[in-house]
């Protein structure tokens, strides 16, 4: 063991977590053999150019994750959130993904994902306490022509 001490930083360190996302990108592709991750990204933005909607996440190995989905409380219940996971979708189906996951906490949008044919997998209570958190997954369909 190390007599080094263990500095912990306060706040997003942005240089910290690309080092830790490759160096488990490289490990986790190495054990599986999937080396095919890729990240993506969506906007809508209003006429001044601030985003107002937008989605965020990756596909590796046959599967897609949407880590975040955000549509700004003006634009809610037009269709946005919506148009941004049809998007996801789509973009997961052309890189060969079979299914799409997605978490969300009990005072998010459980109903939407529900809507949108997704079928909750897990459920983590008390994240945060006196909420839970869930797992969504949806199985993507093939185009048959």
């Amino acid at each position: 063991m190390s007599d080094d001490p263990i500095i912990l930083h306060p706040g997003d360190v942005p240089e910290i977590e690309a080092f830790l996302a490759a160096r488990i990108y490289e490990f986790n592709s190495s054990a599986t053999g999937y080396f095919d991750g890729e990240s993506f990204s969506g906007t809508q933005r209003d006429d001044s150019g601030a985003i107002v909607a937008g989605i965020y996440g990756y596909t590796w190995g046959g599967c897609g994750y949407v880590t975040y989905l955000w549509v700004d409380a003006s634009k809610r219940r037009h269709g946005m959130g919506r148009t941004l996971l049809l998007a996801a979708e789509e973009h997961a189906r052309l890189r060969g993904c079979v299914v799409l996951f997605v978490a969300t906490h009990s005072f998010q949008a459980p109903g939407f994902y529900e809507r949108m044919g997704y079928e909750k997998q897990s459920v983590v209570r008390d994240h945060p306490v006196g909420h839970a958190s869930a797992v969504y997954a949806k199985r993507l369909k093939r185009d048959e022509g």
